[in-house]
């Protein structure tokens, strides 16, 4: 074994983990850190001089103690105030940032999630307030609605969520049913979009396709009947036949997005084991979060080139991503299909930043 400084351990290089739980800490040791994190990532370079909207041009800012412990900086010229946690998912939170980071770096690094009870006791918190934390990550940082286009080859199926029939009965359920219909397109060898829909007519999940699809491309389903009209739409339509048993026909297959729904059932069940039609969503942002950043090298270098660390990169994607009123989303995630923030493990450090 090569000598080793014991007080200060080093990840080894033969670890699959981009962001150890030993440098978060070093990054962040308290609530201050992670304050000064924001107020540098928003709006000071420097820590020091910020843009003022009053004077409209850059003062200097100072950060004054007070008797409420506001988390602000002040514009010596005017008196103007500042909030870094304004506007993000921090904002009127008594949790510690600390705390929210630490949790962002959990949902990162954990290979098929957290639930909200693990949660509450590795931050030491209410279960509410981890429930909270985590449905906060997964609906703000973690959304879909980003624009993301799919071209190429993109396979399209439709799955649906729920408990097991009473009666016995096989194949798809019908409008009575307590199963909630998910549509999911998948881009072989890129990303993934899947969201829950009212059912799985033409109607609705053609809006859908065109919607995040370009034209020109070649789009793989089943035979189902809702997906005749994707020929019509512009693009090119290859079907594989399951009811013949057929599962596969040269390049012809929907498994890459079977895949996916079976990643998204085996996580949901084992980790959450039951979730409601109001909330899967959010767990449906996770699971195609962790799978668009699976390969969190290759992906990085599309955002931050020259970057030598890619947690650090995560996280100051996720403080710049927090500064909009409208999108709290962070960013990307590790190489783990798993990742969830910037801020700690794989995305952790985008979420938190």
């Amino acid at each position: 074994m090569p000598p080793v400084d014991r007080r200060q351990p080093v990840r080894a290089k033969s670890s699959e983990s981009q962001y150890s739980l030993m440098e978060f800490l070093a990054r962040y040791p308290d609530d201050e850190s992670c304050l000064q994190e924001l107020w540098r990532k928003r709006y000071s370079p420097d820590g020091e001089h910020a843009y003022c909207p009053k004077c409209e041009m850059e003062r200097v800012f100072h950060r004054y103690e007070t008797t409420q412990q506001r988390q602000s900086w002040s514009c010596t010229g005017c008196g103007h105030k500042l909030h870094p946690t304004a506007g993000t998912i921090y904002h009127k939170s008594s949790t510690s940032l600390h705390l929210w980071f630490y949790a962002i770096y959990l949902m990162a690094s954990t290979r098929c999630g957290i639930s909200a009870k693990q949660m509450e006791r590795e931050l030491g918190v209410t279960y509410k307030t981890a429930w909270r934390i985590a449905y906060l990550i997964r609906k703000e940082l973690m959304g879909q609605d980003d624009g993301l286009m799919l071209q190429g080859s993109i396979e399209a199926d439709e799955m649906y969520v729920g408990g097991k029939r009473r009666n016995g009965k096989r194949g798809r359920p019908g409008p009575d049913s307590n199963k909630v219909p998910v549509f999911g397109m998948v881009e072989r060898r890129g990303q993934v979009i899947a969201k829950t829909v009212m059912d799985v007519k033409k109607a609705t999940l053609m809006p859908l396709v065109t919607q995040r699809v370009l034209e020109s491309s070649t789009v793989y389903t089943d035979e189902f009947k809702s997906y005749s009209g994707i020929k019509r739409a512009g693009y090119f339509h290859k079907r594989i036949y399951h009811a013949e048993k057929v599962y596969v026909s040269g390049d012809i297959h929907i498994n890459t997005i079977e895949g996916f729904w079976s990643l998204t059932k085996r996580g949901i069940g084992g980790v959450y084991h039951a979730v409601s039609a109001k909330h899967l969503q959010g767990y449906l942002n996770e699971y195609a979060w962790r799978y668009n950043h699976r390969n969190g090298q290759a992906m990085l270098r599309r955002y931050f080139f020259g970057r030598r660390r890619l947690i650090s990169g995560f996280l100051d994607l996720a403080i710049l991503s927090s500064a909009s009123s409208t999108s709290f989303r962070v960013g990307t995630g590790i190489s783990n299909p798993c990742g969830v923030f910037w801020v700690g493990s794989f995305g952790l450090l985008s979420l938190i930043a």
